[in-house]
């Protein structure tokens, strides 16, 4: 089931977007959706006979914007090296446990979005980074890995842009990921008890060149053990966002190095849930 935020030029709304068409949630009896709700599978299990029986308004995908399905994350908690092939990449060992930084939910911007560059005379190096968002639809602490995905209400595409002379300089990642617009986010939300999100294909694509492209199978920690071992450490909130990584092929590690300028495209795009897409402009 893929969950969509959208607008139609009025307030965002939430839909079940089936190809072409969004089937509308705005009018359900019990209001509006919330991530609580989407993490529910007798709920969406309900939504899904509605869908089936046509029991929804329907609108054209094309006549709306989608938005970012969460645009305000308490927190987006990354994991670095978290692929076998970017580590190798890297020349670098894999990790004994999961390397954590933090990223500004105001880095947050939807599909379709500009990405800024905040320096395109200047030093800074703009890089992509196609990943795999986990989206917490229930508060937890503490839980197991098997446990894990009981509190996970979907999954989404995270482009991960980062600034890599900000991380060179300051010797740790937190500015250079989260200048403003460095985290698009969308086009979807994907709720459904048979995505796999341990085996799923990710590519990122430059002004349609295929940059990265990998499978979830070369997680290094997958998401089960994430949201188990970051719970472990910190409660874990419902919106908070979880970007899992991301495969080798990224720019800087490229010879000669490949980092975004003003007038490129990307696609950052994951099986089963779609393809993200923005531009890069001038500041």
């Amino acid at each position: 089931m893929q969950f969509v935020r959208y607008t139609d030029g009025s307030d965002p709304s939430w839909g079940i977007k089936q190809g072409a068409i969004i089937h509308t949630l705005s009018g359900l009896p019990e209001g509006t959706p919330t991530l609580i709700d989407m993490s529910s599978p007798d709920y969406r299990s309900k939504l899904k006979t509605l869908v089936e029986h046509g029991s929804l308004p329907q609108i054209d995908a094309e006549q709306v914007s989608l938005l970012a399905p969460v645009p305000q994350p308490g927190k987006i908690i990354c994991c670095g090296l978290n692929y076998h092939d970017h580590a190798e990449e890297q020349n670098k060992e894999t990790p004994e446990q999961p390397m954590l930084f933090g990223k500004a939910a105001t880095s947050v911007i939807n599909p379709g979005d500009p990405i800024i560059h905040p320096d395109p005379d200047g030093e800074e190096q703009v890089d992509y980074e196609v990943e795999l968002g986990v989206v917490i639809g229930k508060r937890c602490k503490d839980v197991s890995e098997g446990d894990a995905y009981d509190y996970v209400a979907g999954y989404t595409v995270i482009n991960d842009v980062s600034g890599r002379h900000a991380q060179n300089v300051d010797g740790q990642f937190f500015r250079g990921k989260s200048y403003d617009t460095f985290a698009p986010m969308g086009p979807v939300l994907v709720a459904d008890e048979e995505f796999d999100p341990n085996s799923v294909d990710v590519e990122l694509r430059v002004d349609g060149e295929v940059k990265q492209s990998s499978n979830t199978t070369e997680f290094i920690f997958d998401v089960g053990e994430l949201v188990s071992y970051i719970s472990q450490a910190m409660t874990l909130e419902v919106g908070d966002v979880i970007s899992t990584g991301t495969p080798g092929g990224v720019g800087i590690f490229r010879d000669p190095v490949e980092v975004l300028e003003p007038g490129q495209t990307t696609e950052a795009e994951i099986e089963g849930i779609g393809t993200l897409t923005n531009t890069v402009v001038s500041e």
